[in-house]
């Protein structure tokens, strides 16, 4: 049975450009960046490619990537969207037998998604949310998000010596 149109979760097809820097420093011989995440656009393709190397630094852009939102997210986007300087996550590899490639797996707007990432061990970066994908995102959030109510918390004078912390 297929899902409503009505019901289908909001995304974005995307593609992330990567940059490389050979030979940073006397300790690392690569390092990876996020430079920028994009709406996919038809000229972009399907494969990875170089778009610029001078020996020094290459730009890879990595299409075909999707960011949808998801209801039970939403207390991770307030927390994006409320940091005063919004971003998109982005979840990256390095190829084990080839040190000089690097990709991205994933991307995410919630703070809660990439928190699990670290806490597997990936890497995750990020880079500034473009303002009309923040726009709409606020309205996602303003839609799905529900505070957790305060809960009154007894004033310790009324707890008995051994309970006061």
């Amino acid at each position: 049975m297929d899902a409503p149109a009505a019901r289908e979760r909001p995304a974005i097809e995307v593609a992330v450009v990567m940059a490389r820097e050979a030979a940073p420093n006397r300790w690392e011989d690569w390092r990876f960046r996020i430079d920028e995440v994009l709406a996919m656009q038809p000229a972009f393709g399907t494969a990875a490619r170089c778009l610029h190397d001078d020996g020094k630094v290459a730009r890879f852009l990595h299409p075909g990537l999707r960011i949808e939102l998801f209801p039970d997210e939403a207390e991770g986007y307030h927390l994006n969207l409320s940091s005063g300087t919004p971003v998109v996550f982005v979840m990256w590899r390095i190829d084990e037998d080839d040190p000089s490639r690097a990709w991205p797996e994933a991307v995410s707007l919630s703070y809660h998604v990439a928190g699990r990432w670290l806490d597997a061990q990936e890497r995750v970066d990020n880079c500034p949310l473009p303002p009309d994908w923040r726009d709409a995102l606020q309205a996602y959030t303003e839609v799905h998000h529900q505070p957790e109510p305060r809960k009154r918390r007894r004033p310790q004078s009324f707890l008995p010596p051994e309970a006061r912390g």
